[in-house]
């Protein structure tokens, strides 16, 4: 009877472990998905697997950073239903997945630092939510952004994890006779690679990947996702940005992410919001240069500031505004 009764109970605890380890993997799969707003797990699937097709150095700092993010987030009592949804995931996957760019992924200083980013972004997400809250409007990736520039602009002091900078999420300044011609496989290599640079990634098919996941989320997120890509590029190539970063798809990630947030995310999306959304990606392309402009001379990066200060702005200026509540759902 006893050993029965011991048998039962490692079978209890085993069958608790192992739930408890899908609901955190699953945790952070919807937090990964959840840097586009996101909370599915497959999204959150297909956005890893755009990373480890970069290189595994990218796929295991964005998937471990999400871990983190998740797991301080648990150990310091977050409310259950953001951790479910993958709130506190999202910030930290792009922590983590700045540190291998921009660090040495390869040393174990640089995992040390970006677990401690990753970590610094839980607490400034709580923070960011908690001041941004108050007026009603979201953290969104501002706690990246922070905790990304801090590492960014300090880490050219310490030797063992600065890599030399020029990383690829930098935005360079168009230079005098750059070429600006468009030819068709710079457009199309910029479309996609506009998605994988949400996660600092300019290969094309890690885009292909990031545009898989918006799509098994369906097709009206797609469609506003690639909305504001469309809008983006077009913005830059109109004001006369360099072919080579409309090909590397600088010039759209923010305008993606904008219209995202736009465009059904913070406001539903009817006739009126979704203009306004596309809107909003223009702006963010206008202003993202100014955003790299500041911080290269210290070494720094824009990241995700346009998105953010944009749609914080778009946001409050859409309380004044109210037929972008009152019209009817896109299709109805």
């Amino acid at each position: 009877m006893t050993q029965t009764a011991d048998a039962a109970i490692h079978q209890e605890i085993g069958q608790s472990w192992a739930t408890g380890c899908r609901q955190f993997a699953l945790r952070v799969l919807r937090g990964i998905g959840q840097v586009t707003f996101l909370p599915r797990a497959l999204t959150g699937t297909l956005f890893a697997a755009a990373l480890f097709s970069a290189g595994w150095e990218y796929g295991l700092y964005g998937v471990g950073g999400a871990a983190v993010g998740t797991l301080v987030a648990a150990l310091l009592g977050v409310e259950k239903e953001r951790l479910t949804l993958g709130m506190e995931g999202f910030n930290a996957c792009l922590v983590g997945v700045s540190c291998a760019v921009f660090l040495n992924p390869d040393q174990l200083s640089s995992v040390l630092v970006a677990l401690l980013g990753c970590a610094a972004a839980t607490v400034a997400t709580a923070a960011a939510g908690r001041a941004l809250g108050a007026w009603g409007l979201p953290a969104l990736t501002l706690p990246f952004c922070l905790v990304a520039s801090v590492i960014t602009l300090a880490a050219p002091g310490f030797a063992r994890v600065w890599t030399g900078g020029g990383g690829i999420a930098a935005f360079p300044r168009a230079v005098s006779g750059a070429r600006t011609g468009l030819q068709l496989d710079d457009a199309v290599r910029g479309f996609f690679a506009g998605f994988g640079q949400i996660f600092l990634m300019p290969q094309w098919y890690a885009g292909a990947l990031v545009l898989a996941g918006l799509l098994v989320a369906g097709p009206r997120v797609a469609g506003v996702a690639c909305l504001g890509n469309v809008a983006g590029m077009a913005t830059a190539w109109a004001l006369g940005e360099p072919a080579a970063q409309l090909a590397d798809g600088t010039s759209a990630y923010n305008a993606v992410l904008v219209a995202l947030a736009l465009g059904g995310v913070f406001l539903e999306a009817t006739r009126r919001t979704v203009p306004y959304a596309v809107a909003g990606a223009v702006a963010a392309t206008v202003c993202a240069p100014a955003f790299g402009a500041l911080a290269a001379p210290v070494g720094g990066h824009m990241f995700t500031w346009p998105f953010a200060l944009t749609t914080l702005v778009f946001l409050v200026a859409a309380r004044s505004f109210p037929r972008l509540t009152q019209s009817s759902p896109c299709g109805g």
